[in-house]
């Protein structure tokens, strides 16, 4: 594959809306040779997606500024600024910011590909852009479709 350097200024690329929280995209699979993907996540107080399972990817997370809660599988676990977590293909995990201030992390999944399904479902933003109105119940109806497309599987509360 023939591919290039990349170069992202801050609050440069692409910028979308996914659910209520923010994507910034430094690094996509058509940039990286299909290698990884990588962008920054802007979560506001209650964002963050429902438990799930990758099934193709591997999935790593920088907290920068904030508080992020991981669960994985029965664990429990906050982190802050400086906290690296890995999340390997079939671990049941999800993240949620459970604090009244806006966190930031950077998000990586090797290979590449899952950043087409924010493409697919997330809300364009003007780049540079940090809020996102909140998710609209046709937004979380459209990534549930979307997800098992992408090897995703999304494990829902039962109610």
């Amino acid at each position: 594959m023939n591919y290039s350097a990349t170069l992202r200024k801050a609050n440069e690329g692409r910028t979308i809306a996914v659910v209520g929280d923010v994507y910034r995209f430094l690094a996509t699979g058509d940039e990286t040779g299909g290698k990884y993907a990588m962008w920054e996540a802007i979560v506001p107080p209650g964002g963050g997606p429902p438990p799930h399972i990758h099934s193709r990817e591997e999935e790593s997370f920088y907290i920068l500024e904030g508080e992020i809660t991981f669960h994985v599988g029965d664990e429990r676990i906050v982190a802050t600024p400086g906290t690296f977590a890995n999340m390997p293909v079939g671990s049941r995990h999800s993240f949620k910011n459970e604090t009244d201030k806006t966190a930031r992390m950077i998000l990586s999944v090797a290979p590449a590909g899952l950043e087409q399904m924010f493409f697919e479902v997330g809300v364009r933003l003007d780049e540079g852009s940090a809020e996102a109105l909140p998710p609209t119940e046709q937004e979380i109806e459209k990534l549930m479709a979307v997800a098992p497309n992408y090897g995703i599987e999304i494990k829902l509360p039962k109610s």
